[in-house]
């Protein structure tokens, strides 16, 4: 009895023992593969505690302070739907300037703080007006359909409050929020696949709704202006037109240029430039307009394909530069657990972007 009892104290320790060299090996493995990928990538992660993907960048009280959202480990199926993305919360990060220190403020805001929401707390956006700072955020409701709500706090990194029930007038994902030189604030929106744009058709939604064929014209991004109170939408929410060079509006088979998700809206030189992604053919990729409104002619791409599966980004201009924030799967070559990074974007005289590619 004695010597199986001894014998079975060395069996486990001799498991335990090669289990933990096992786990080391792989470690060190990983480290060592860290170590030699770094160099093939032209940035770095932002931070590498967390993972993080869909920076919005912004530039508040002489800070950068970057919105993501914050993915985490799930045993979800992946999915075209995107089900395998299940964010629960937000962690705001603010840098004194490009390169240098960053700050994670903590959780800012949970699912479980927002009453209306059930899950999948997905790409947000940050804006700033009369003293108050406002988290725009997509989730999805009780019954599973995403809408964009909004969280306000004194501080840019929260913690935030949600209201108790979404914008009326909103749906679908990635909210943007743009201010225009007058004071205007512009709210675009938008994704289709698991975003579920498709399911909206003149604001009203339809559960029936598919994803258009190939030779049918590609789904429309939203855009509408907010209220002055920033809780709110002045008016229902239009398509954002975007076209080729000749006017012409894009086919779903145009799939390395039509709209997928994740707007953004910047400035430059009094022209409105719309970037987005393309989804399945991984491009970020940008037009240019007259108005918040659009039209916009499409102009070429800004960011070639990353590692991972998607990619979601910002631009915003601080110390007279212009910096593209974004995302890849650098960390953990995972297309569910990215990390966030930037890298410097510059014109050419004509206005037009000069492409970027996130590998050396």
């Amino acid at each position: 009895m004695h010597q199986g009892y001894y014998s079975t104290i060395w069996i486990k320790r001799a498991l335990c023992l090669f289990f933990y060299v096992a786990a080391c090996s792989r470690v060190n493995a990983q480290e060592v593969t860290n170590k030699k990928d770094t160099g093939k990538y032209a940035s770095q992660p932002l931070v590498s505690h967390i993972y993080t993907a869909d920076p919005s960048a912004h530039y508040f009280e002489g800070k950068i302070y970057i919105y993501p959202s914050h993915d985490t480990a799930t045993q979800t199926t992946e999915n075209d739907n995107g089900d395998h993305f299940r964010m629960a919360d937000y962690h705001i990060l603010s840098m004194d300037a490009i390169g240098g220190k960053v700050t994670d403020h903590g959780v800012a805001l949970r699912v479980e703080d927002v009453p209306w929401a059930s899950q999948q707390l997905w790409a947000p956006d940050a804006a700033f007006s009369k003293g108050t700072y406002y988290l725009y955020f997509p989730a999805k409701d009780k019954q599973g359909i995403f809408r964009i709500g909004v969280a306000t706090s004194t501080r840019p990194e929260g913690p935030f409050t949600a209201e108790k029930d979404p914008i009326a007038g909103t749906y679908s994902i990635d909210p943007c929020v743009f201010r225009d030189d007058d004071g205007s604030f512009y709210l675009y929106f938008g994704g289709i696949w698991g975003g579920q744009l498709q399911h909206w058709n003149n604001n009203r939604y339809d559960a029936a709704a598919k994803l258009r064929n190939k030779e049918e014209p590609a789904i429309l991004p939203r855009v509408a202006k907010l209220s002055p109170g920033m809780k709110s939408l002045e008016g229902e929410a239009a398509e954002v037109k975007i076209t080729d060079s000749d006017g012409r509006q894009f086919m779903e088979k145009d799939n390395d240029k039509r709209f997928f998700e994740a707007a953004w809206m910047h400035k430059y030189k009094g022209k409105y430039y719309f970037s987005y992604s393309t989804g399945d053919t991984h491009n970020i990729v940008y037009a240019i307009g007259d108005s918040p409104y659009g039209p916009f002619k499409y102009q070429g791409v800004i960011l070639k394909p990353v590692d991972g599966w998607t990619n979601h980004h910002s631009i915003i201009e601080t110390g007279g530069k212009w910096y593209l924030f974004y995302h890849d799967t650098q960390l953990s070559g995972k297309t569910h657990l990215r990390n966030v990074k930037v890298t410097e974007l510059k014109y050419n005289s004509d206005g037009t972007i000069q492409p970027v590619s996130a590998f050396r």
